[in-house]
């Protein structure tokens, strides 16, 4: 959550920074601020609400200069205003820093610089690290130093060795006013190299239209960064090289290229992903192959179960890999959310294969629950869309989706390109291990091969989910039912519903709608229905027969004829393997969700109170 950026080099900074802040906008935050050396010393103008709204601040546009830092903020110590706002000084106004995570002693941080005389005007966790820097720039052990730069970075090394939280640290000083000096620790920060210039942010496309070059810092690796060039150090301030990744996104991937919204124009995206995602990785009548792992077969006879761990949508991208992994590996897997499987005692060893998806690579929970599973003595395995995320350079194997930026906070094309790659380390397993039959994998590679263009299909007639959208965007709850895979993925249209949308909906197995769900049907209530797999198609009919009774609304989206059975709407989608027919049934919730957000007139791309990476737990 939040976003960083950091400029240096010889152009104006205002305008970089702030278009950087653009660019992460789908972070989530609530406030927003930039921090420039000018030649009276630092300059800072903040605000709560939209970035640009710093365009209005009276005396920006007279800021000159050309070394700055700025932030998104959201609010975790103290509410939203123009106090709490990044970026914070300290007392003396020598310092400026921006941060990302949460500084959870701050409290007793906060004590000991009253003690010494600091004051405070804010509410904010952040603000006790400039003063921290301060207080060991005059009076610890850096203080006798006389190289006023080795002693800004020892000041700040001296700060951070108090910290407890996670963070994403940029500091400035007019003391050394050609430098930016930047740390982290479990929230992510990426250096783009230039020519001349430098660039610094919390996400890769906040300044992908300037650079595709880029330093990946570690936790616990600061670096201090000029025009010319970036040096970087260890916990000890051992210095040490970096290797310079190039990243290769097109810059106008993250721009809305002509779409009203990034959701929308992700949606659009997903065929070109999934080809993409499914690369060179399998043709058919060759196995899959995987160039970034090298998995045995003596391995994975070893294995007598796989975890799947993630949060939210990602984690329901799991559920459906589940059902592949089971299906064609014969081997036990379950999925676990990832902020519950930390803290439950997961019987883990080293027969253990866990599998941890992010989008971003930087979701604090997994990354915590990935490394409680190597502590363990099992193998980990990641799934992100960040090359140099902390998640994959955390696991011992990585895979990656290539669905470019992701924009808009309510995920869509991720998904689609996780479970497409879900299904084909599903298939390389069990060709590895000889757990299925050939002609069933290949037919399952016939069917991925022919899904870009079925949902080109769905996307190319999309009037009818509209026309229900238009009907029920007034209600106030809906209800989404499946059985066994189209189950899986009814939660997460629910979820996109929840999202974008701030309508309650609930997802629940068709089979337990007598258990409870169905005192919940009355007159009016919308209820959506999955059918996609061909030996459930009478079942699950019967139940939404039930809430017809009941006077339900009803929408079903499926792939199989169906009986006339009075529903209110249906959306036929093309048939394809029921393994992977989530791909396919998810789009039409994912436009229901978007056009209903759009008829209540919500922002759509940034749904209130959420943030595309969530780096803190």
């Amino acid at each position: 959550m939040c976003g960083i950026v950091g400029y240096i080099g010889n152009q104006k900074a205002t305008p970089i920074l702030i278009d950087g802040l653009l660019s992460l906008e789908y972070r989530g935050y609530d406030s927003a601020g930039i921090a420039t050396i000018e030649k009276d010393g630092i300059q800072v103008m903040k605000d709560k609400g939209r970035v640009k709204n710093l365009y209005e601040l009276e005396g920006i546009n007279n800021l000159m200069g050309t070394v700055g830092i700025a932030h998104t903020r959201w609010a975790t110590h103290g509410k939203p205003s123009k106090e709490n706002s990044h970026p914070h000084m300290d007392n003396s106004g020598k310092f400026a820093v921006v941060h990302n995570g949460i500084i959870e002693n701050y409290a007793e941080l906060k004590e000991f610089l009253v003690s010494k005389g600091y004051t405070f005007l804010s509410q904010t966790d952040t603000e006790v690290i400039p003063n921290l820097i301060d207080y060991y720039y005059n009076y610890g052990a850096v203080s006798v130093l006389t190289d006023n730069k080795e002693r800004f970075l020892g000041a700040l090394k001296s700060a951070v060795y108090d910290l407890k939280g996670s963070y994403a640290i940029e500091a400035i000083s007019p003391i050394c006013p050609d430098e930016i000096i930047v740390v982290r620790k479990d929230s992510p920060l990426v250096i783009g190299k230039g020519n001349g210039e430098n660039y610094i942010a919390s996400d890769i496309p906040a300044i992908l239209k300037y650079t595709k070059d880029f330093y990946l810092l570690e936790d616990n690796e600061f670096a201090v960064v000029t025009r010319e060039n970036v040096r970087f150090f260890d916990n000890s301030l051992e210095e040490h090289n970096k290797a310079l990744k190039n990243i290769d996104w097109d810059a106008n991937a993250a721009g809305k290229d002509g779409y009203e919204d990034y959701m929308l124009k992700e949606i659009f995206e997903q065929p070109t992903a999934i080809r993409e995602t499914i690369g060179s990785r399998f043709r058919l009548g060759e196995k899959c192959s995987f160039d970034d792992i090298e998995i045995t077969k003596e391995y994975l006879s070893t294995i007598n179960k796989i975890y799947i761990v993630a949060c939210g949508t990602a984690m329901h991208a799991g559920l459906v890999g589940k059902n592949l992994i089971e299906k064609l590996c014969k081997i036990n897997t379950e999925v676990d959310i990832a902020s519950e499987f930390r803290y439950r005692d997961p019987l883990i060893d080293e027969h253990t294969l866990c599998i941890y998806i992010s989008q971003s690579g930087e979701t604090a929970d997994t990354i915590a629950a990935l490394k409680l599973a190597k502590s363990k003595g099992a193998k980990t395995l990641a799934i992100s869309n960040v090359i140099g995320s902390s998640i994959t350079r955390e696991a011992d194997y990585s895979i990656y989706t290539h669905a470019g930026p992701e924009i808009a906070v309510a995920s869509t094309k991720a998904y689609t390109s996780q479970v497409v790659l879900i299904a084909i380390l599903a298939m390389y397993f069990a060709e590895v291990l000889g757990s299925c039959e050939k002609d069933e994998i290949e037919t399952l590679k016939n069917d991925m091969i022919d899904l870009p263009a079925k949902i080109e299909q769905i996307l190319d007639n999309t009037k009818p989910i509209e026309e229900f959208a238009k009907k029920v965007y007034t209600e106030k709850d809906m209800f989404f039912l499946g059985r066994g895979i189209d189950y899986s993925v009814s939660l997460e249209g629910s979820l996109k519903l929840k999202e974008i949308s701030y309508i309650h909906s609930e997802a629940y197995a068709a089979g337990e709608l007598k258990h409870g769900p169905i005192a919940l049907i009355e007159n009016g209530v919308t209820v959506i229905g999955i059918i996609t797999n061909p030996k459930l198609v009478e079942k699950s009919i019967s139940n939404m027969q039930e809430v017809i009774t009941r006077g339900a609304k009803t929408l079903i989206i499926t792939n199989q004829i169906l009986p006339n059975s009075h529903f209110d709407s249906v959306i036929n989608i093309p048939e394809t393997n029921p393994l992977i027919s989530p791909i396919l049934s998810v789009i039409p919730m994912q436009l229901l969700s978007y056009y209903i957000s759009k008829y209540k007139g919500l922002d759509v791309d940034k749904p209130r109170n959420l943030a595309k990476s969530v780096t803190v737990e």
